[in-house]
């Protein structure tokens, strides 16, 4: 009985985590625009580096595909981050 237990809950937790999407181009270009084309970590532009889109709270930990999760960051810091 705790066998089987422990497997539903461990089937409830991961098909309670939110699926990884694409991010339209649309939100893209919401996101880049309302964070000024910079790295909210950091503060770099898209003319010193290369951006891309982010989420706030990583779907990993519980966060969700909306746009108002959505930031700018650069690769690396995502990377070191999700470490």
């Amino acid at each position: 009985m705790y066998l089987a237990w422990k497997i539903f809950l461990a089937t409830r937790e991961k098909m309670s985590k939110t699926p990884r999407i694409r991010i339209p181009p649309e939100v893209k270009k919401y996101v880049f625009e309302r964070d000024k084309y910079q790295c909210q970590s950091c503060g770099k532009t898209t003319t010193e580096t290369h951006l891309s889109i982010d989420h706030i709270i990583p779907l990993s930990r519980g966060g969700q595909n909306e746009y108002q999760q959505f930031t700018n960051s650069l690769s690396y810091l995502q990377s070191a981050e999700n470490r």
